[in-house]
């Protein structure tokens, strides 16, 4: 999948592909936050963005024989403009996403490509559509694992005839979305840089809104008027914050809900977890009660509050719990900054779950100024050769199979001024873009941002030792 954004941010054109492991490394305010969020929003709110239309006689066929075959190959073969037009629609909404003013990005440009090669449609369907009330089913959809063509069979006759055409269409298109699109853009999680915040606040973010909803309906009552209203306002305030940041907060609420559940990381693979576990020295635990502890490994009976925690808890909360209760296979996990509040021994522990978690099928995106996390990296990257040498250096140092990554599973791209030829233009000039970064199996990720300052201090530390010599 390749994006392309102009006039985002300071970002005034720029290029990336997503890999199983993406990184966009850069200076402050370089623009990695603008394509990360751009990024994020679409893959989080595609369903609202795609378009599927089935001509409305077909609805009508399928009510007077009772079953219609749709040849999801005609949607495959116009995939490129179904794409096209998504990501015009979603430019449109850029403001939303960033909760900027409604103009801030009018000239702004978001563009998704994707090879079909890469258009793998769900496999076996068999799927039941239940009548408006939920009551019974009167639909069924089917597709054989190979097969492009969807069978509609109308189950309960007398209840399809009973509903709306264009509410039958929009039940039908929906599937076909998620049958033809659901493998191209994956799941998604984020961990914003604001993280730390949720963490902390999460009981006064519940405690805000509940006190809200509850002046709202005591405000309803004495005027009258109807809650919705209400809810509409507190929709808006809450809408003063970017998406991902948004969707932080959502997931903090939502813990108590959040812990009943099991990842495939803590079925399939709970030495992940324990690894996790050893970053934060400990393990999270939410209450009956919805109270979220801290319980230190080595003090057991010990239980710390979020703002009685460290910062290095509280940065790794969120990741800690999609890992251990939300995490599927194909999962795509947008880490920016991971480094957050962390010593140089856990960046480098962060970055080899990094590479675990690739390993095993979750992707990962993330954005850094570490470049302890970079450097681990590219350990990971050197070790994986077949040399006698480097089997038995990793095992000294324990590293383990399953932490060494390939070159092509991986995309890092730096945020810089570079020279770049803009659409339209026949001449390169020096602008804010994402420059890619070289990849060598034998050396590693050139991360040049990096370097320059490293190069730097120690050249002026050399002077200070060696200049009066």
């Amino acid at each position: 999948m390749k994006i392309k954004v102009k006039n985002l941010g300071v970002l005034k054109q720029a290029e990336f592909t997503l890999g199983d492991l993406t990184i966009i490394c850069g200076g402050n305010n370089s623009g990695k936050t603008y394509a990360t969020y751009a990024l994020f929003g679409f893959l989080d709110t595609w369903q609202d963005y795609v378009s599927i239309d089935i001509p409305l006689a077909s609805i009508e066929q399928l009510l007077a024989q009772g079953v219609i075959r749709i040849d999801l190959q005609q949607y495959i073969d116009n995939i490129d403009n179904i794409i096209s037009k998504a990501c015009h629609n979603y430019t449109k909404d850029l403001s939303k996403i960033f909760a900027s003013p409604e103009n801030r990005f009018d000239d702004a440009e978001f563009k998704i490509s994707i090879e079909k090669l890469d258009v793998k449609l769900m496999g076996n369907v068999n799927g039941k559509i239940n009548s408006p009330d939920g009551s019974t089913v009167f639909l069924s959809i089917d597709k054989a694992t190979e097969s492009t063509e969807m069978i509609v069979t109308s189950v309960a006759t007398h209840l399809v005839a009973q509903v709306p055409l264009n509410t039958i269409k929009s039940y039908i298109e929906t599937i076909i979305k998620d049958v033809i699109f659901a493998l191209i853009f994956p799941r998604i999680f984020i961990a914003s840089v604001e993280r730390t915040g949720a963490a902390i606040f999460r009981k006064e973010l519940n405690l805000s809104r509940n006190l809200f909803f509850e002046q709202a309906m005591e405000a309803s009552r004495d005027s009258g008027q109807n809650i919705s209203n209400f809810r509409e306002i507190f929709r808006v305030r809450y809408q003063d914050y970017p998406l991902p940041v948004k969707k932080n907060v959502d997931f903090m609420r939502d813990l108590e809900n959040v812990f009943k559940k099991s990842s495939f990381v803590a079925e399939k693979h709970p030495d992940i977890l324990a690894s996790f576990a050893d970053i934060i020295g400990g393990e999270y635990t939410v209450t009956r009660e919805d109270e979220l502890y801290y319980i230190p490994k080595q003090q057991k009976r010990v239980k710390l509050s979020m703002d009685g925690s460290s910062s290095a808890v509280r940065s790794l909360l969120d990741i800690g719990f999609y890992l251990k209760h939300e995490a599927k296979r194909g999962d795509l996990l947008m880490i920016d900054e991971p480094e957050l509040n962390l010593h140089p021994e856990n960046q480098r522990r962060v970055a080899r779950l990094i590479a675990r978690l690739i390993n095993i099928g979750v992707k990962v995106f993330i954005t850094t100024h570490s470049d302890y996390i970079i450097k681990e990296l590219n350990t990971l990257i050197m070790l994986n050769h077949d040399r006698p040498h480097l089997k038995q250096l990793a095992e000294d140092e324990g590293y383990l199979s399953e932490e060494l990554l390939s070159v092509d599973r991986i995309k890092v791209y730096i945020a810089e001024e570079a020279l770049v030829k803009l659409d339209g233009k026949t001449r390169k000039v020096k602008v804010p873009t994402l420059t890619a970064a070289k990849i060598d199996s034998e050396r590693g990720i050139e991360a040049r941002s990096f370097d320059v300052t490293i190069d730097d201090m120690n050249r002026i530390q050399d002077a200070i030792v060696w200049g009066g010599e």
